[in-house]
């Protein structure tokens, strides 16, 4: 297992030349000039604005003078190696691939700045790239060739170290060892000590002259690994090669869709087309994985396959948190996501938070305070509400600073999943981490649902294929009191299209109504008064309509009031009849259904501090054996007399209709 010496957040001052052994010592004095003059820093600039807003200023005059004074980030290392042609490692240039900092730069020993100017070769796999710049320092500094160098002598890996200008230090050329793809070349393993920053560097043998491209390391053992340089000059000019293994997962199951891309193109190119090439190879690349993933899991993948069985059968789960539907390691589709975090806000708003994977999921439940308008029309004003919960912070010397507001989006767009559920998206920029917040969020009646991930700006493409597969295995109850019910059946472009095919009616003092193509029901005030702030649930979950999938209301669930200790609650929920040999709890449920046993035989029963009546309701004209049946139940705390209770349920079935078979 090897790794790259990756990009270094850290700011670095003018470059410096020095030893960092006594054995460095043997390295002919006169050459140091030149090592100095062909080597360089690859630095990025920090970005000229910031659209985030804080809630004090940031304590920048704490952090050290060289780091809040340089204009610049260090990220790498660069050499010369001829007039006007310069190597580092093919990692380093990609750091500017859709980066939130300036474009890749040289910088020299006395502080001054080259802009890249042509990409002349570069190789994903061998992971180097061959450029020029736009004005090279006046000169030809440039290493010196060896390249058949012998093993275990002494060498030299010069570089960037930790963002601290460029230091030499040294050690062995110990082994060489075949790259672990297709073996076609060796690495050369050394024991000089490299870091964070020497990437893209030169390794120099014991006379100084250039044998390798310092590279990665080892994760287990004190050992890096350099390019040999004659795989830099062998390689065919004109030409960016991208010939790599590649792997592709979802965070809805375990299997990896592995695979390997091999495509090229002409160059030179200047910067901003380099990457415009090579990251439409990449993005492509992606689309072509994650349909193949698809297409090899598609006899399994929920609602397809055995495992989804269960999950299509249970009972409805009205939940007040959105949850994930992954498939376990037994092969078993399940709804994962607990809520891990509360935040209040004013005006009976909330913000619930936990993750699944690399993924947050969070519901924002909209404040009484703020329009139904600006929330759901102003993404700004969505992802403000999350900010206040200090759930956004950037530490500074230590400290960590509150973000209050991340400013507008960037992009935004909408989304349709499998379900036609209405996914608005927005990305946003944290230009100080150079890093993205991606953001799918599904309006709801009190508020949003979202899948939120962080990602680098050159992985938005891969992020954005991820989330909108998930977003269609996303599990959610929609829920709201009966005044955001206003608000949002007001606006049709909020809702799921299933939605679209419901009429819900409420006339306040009067009476509640419920309309769907499978169900419709009724109730006067006298069975439970009917408020704007009687608390409507529609259980939305998947499950099998004529043997196709679909996303639906299970059940209806409208409590009194939004109280806690308040259970009055009028309940109307879909059951179907499980495979044979599914579940026995499915099984024995639904014999005592068909049956109209306890507790679905319309007799009130007291169970913790409540009383319950259940009565089942068949489709109209059905036979015995239909498979779909419907319950009624009403809840009301304290003990109340039989009669009181059945009258009560009458009232509910009164006028409910079970029309779908």
């Amino acid at each position: 297992m090897i790794r790259r010496f990756g990009m270094l957040v850290l700011l670095s001052g003018l470059s410096l030349l020095g030893m960092s052994a006594a054995r460095a010592a043997s390295l002919d004095p006169a050459l140091l000039p030149k090592i100095q003059a062909a080597t360089f820093e690859v630095v990025q600039a920090k970005p000229a604005g910031d659209p985030l807003s804080y809630e004090r200023p940031l304590p920048l005059e704490q952090l050290p003078y060289q780091e809040r004074t340089d204009k610049y980030y260090s990220i790498g290392t660069a050499f010369a190696i001829g007039h006007n042609r310069y190597v580092t490692a093919g990692h380093v240039l990609l750091a500017g691939a859709d980066s939130l900092w300036g474009p890749p730069e040289l910088r020299d020993a006395a502080g001054r700045v080259y802009p890249i100017g042509k990409i002349e070769k570069f190789s994903l796999g061998k992971d180097f790239v061959v450029f020029t710049l736009a004005q090279p320092p006046a000169g030809d500094a440039a290493l010196e060739v060896d390249a058949s160098p012998a093993l275990n002598q002494v060498v030299y890996a010069v570089g960037n170290a930790l963002g601290t200008g460029v230091v030499i230090r040294d050690g062995l050329y110990t082994s060489d060892t075949p790259e672990q793809q297709d073996g076609a070349w060796k690495w050369m393993r050394f024991s000089a000590a490299a870091s964070p920053g020497n990437s893209g560097g030169p390794l120099l043998g014991k006379d100084g002259k250039l044998i390798g491209v310092v590279l990665m390391k080892s994760a287990n053992e004190n050992l890096n690994y350099a390019l040999p340089i004659r795989e830099v000059l062998d390689a065919p000019a004109g030409k960016g090669v991208m010939d790599t293994r590649v792997t592709y997962q979802l965070d809805l199951f375990d299997t990896i869709q592995n695979g390997r891309l091999k495509v090229s193109f002409a160059l030179p190119l200047g910067l901003g087309d380099f990457y415009r090439e090579y990251q439409a190879r990449m993005d492509a690349n992606s689309d072509a994985q994650l349909k193949a993933l698809l297409a090899k899991e598609s006899a399994n993948l929920f609602p397809n396959g055995a495992g989804s069985a269960r999950l299509l059968h249970q009972q409805t789960q009205l939940d007040g948190f959105p949850t994930l539907i992954v498939r376990a390691s037994d092969g078993e589709w399940r709804r994962v996501g607990e809520r891990s975090q509360y935040f209040a806000l004013d005006g009976n708003g909330y913000v619930a938070t936990g993750a699944v994977a690399r993924n947050g999921l969070i519901r924002l439940r909209r404040p009484d305070g703020v329009a139904a308008d600006k929330f759901y029309g102003d993404a700004k004003s969505r992802m403000d509400l999350l900010a206040r919960t200090g759930m956004f912070q950037r530490e500074v010397a230590g400290e960590k600073v509150k973000i209050t507001s991340l400013g507008k989006p960037v992009r935004e767009s909408t989304r349709l999943d499998r379900w036609q559920r209405p996914w608005h998206v927005g990305v946003w920029t944290l230009p100080y981490a150079n890093a993205l917040v991606v953001a799918y969020m599904l309006p709801v009646p009190d508020g949003s649902v979202m899948l939120v991930r962080f990602t680098p700006p050159s992985h938005e493409h891969d992020s954005m294929l991820d989330l909108d597969e998930m977003s269609s295995f996303v599990h959610v109850t929609y829920q709201g009191t009966l005044a955001q019910w206003k608000d949002f059946l007001g606006n049709p472009a909020l809702q799921p299209a299933t939605l679209r095919n419901i009429r819900i009616g409420f006339d306040y003092d009067h009476r509640f109504s419920y309309a769907s193509p499978r169900v419709a029901f009724s109730y006067p005030s006298s069975l439970q008064p009917v408020k704007p702030d009687n608390l409507l649930w529609l259980g939305f979950r998947f499950f099998l309509d004529g043997g196709k999938p679909v996303w639906d209301v299970g059940d209806v669930n409208v409590w009194k009031d939004t109280a806690s200790d308040d259970h009055n609650n009028v309940n109307v929920q879909r059951y179907v009849a499980p495979p044979a040999g599914l579940d026995d709890d499915l099984s024995s449920r639904w014999r005592k259904l068909s049956a109209r046993e306890y507790p679905y035989n319309g007799v009130a029963r007291y169970e913790n501090d409540l009383m319950k009546i259940n009565t089942v309701v068949a489709p109209a004209a059905a036979d015995p054996s239909s498979a779909v049946l419907y319950t009624a139940f009403y809840g009301t705390a304290g003990t109340q007399p039989q009669a009181d209770m059945k009258g009560k349920l009458d009232l509910l079935t009164k006028d409910m209709r079970v029309t779908e078979h």
